[in-house]
């Protein structure tokens, strides 16, 4: 494995273990979110699963919560796109 891989590895673990603290809340609605991947430019890509991807309020979910919880524990991250965000 080369430094690239073990630090997208090492980005990705902290990604989820930053989804970790807000998966209770979507959960509890029916939802969750699943990270795709992240890219070589640090772009992440997650998708909503459950009720979370059909949601009106999924944008503003992913703006006040998901967005904000990883900027703050992988400020690495660059941009990142949800794919089916309503």
């Amino acid at each position: 494995m080369n430094s690239v891989e073990t630090n997208l590895e090492d980005i990705t673990m902290r990604i989820e273990a930053s989804l970790d603290n807000i998966r209770p809340y979507l959960e509890a609605d029916g939802g969750n979110i699943r990270v795709l991947g992240v890219s070589d430019e640090k772009v992440l890509k997650l998708e909503f699963v459950g009720n979370c991807g059909s949601c009106p309020m999924s944008t503003m979910t992913f703006k006040a919560g998901v967005e904000e919880a990883i900027k703050r524990s992988v400020p690495e991250i660059k941009s990142i796109e949800v794919i089916n965000l309503s």
